[in-house]
């Protein structure tokens, strides 16, 4: 036999007996016990219904708060991991471009004096740098900003004064 804090401290576990609240289960009674929600609406002021829903709301913000930290902290490491090999790429496709461009000079200077092989390579390295530069502004161009957060934010003043009809 135990005490149930949702009856008041009456006693549950008597099949049957009146007055004593409901039967405990398996012992053949076909009453459902009454749900948690149902006894404290019948029992509980709506004041402490409401700082029970506040208490249990913040204590909800804040676990989801300590899990949203939890998880960028995971995804920024792996992030940081992905950035950092990026990296190692860029350096490595920078060497690589570097000692090409050594090689096509040497390549030249077999047939050509050293010098002149030299600036061969770096007017074709700055063809290349003139057109990525060209279709880099041409994008950059495209590139509307943020038209429907601008809209809305110049609609905020507007929206604020009450004398003004919102457009």
């Amino acid at each position: 036999m135990t005490t149930d804090p949702r009856y008041d401290g009456v006693p549950t576990g008597s099949a049957g007996a009146a007055g004593t609240g409901p039967a405990a289960p398996g012992s053949g009674s076909t009453e459902a016990p009454e749900p948690e929600a149902e006894y404290r609406a019948r029992n509980e002021s709506l004041g402490e219904m409401f700082g029970s829903f506040s208490e249990n709301l913040s204590t909800l913000v804040r676990q989801e708060l300590q899990l949203a930290k939890a998880e960028a902290t995971v995804e920024a490491k792996k992030a940081g991991k992905g950035a950092g090999m990026f990296a190692g790429a860029g350096l490595a496709a920078v060497f690589l471009l570097l000692f090409l461009s050594t090689a096509l000079m040497w390549a030249l200077g077999s047939v050509m004096h050293l010098g002149w092989a030299a600036l061969i390579v770096a007017v074709l390295w700055g063809v290349a740098a003139t057109v990525l530069a060209l279709m880099g502004k041409k994008h950059f161009e495209r590139i509307k900003g943020l038209p429907q957060t601008q809209q809305t934010v110049q609609e905020i003043p507007a929206t604020l004064n009450p004398d003004k009809e919102t457009p």
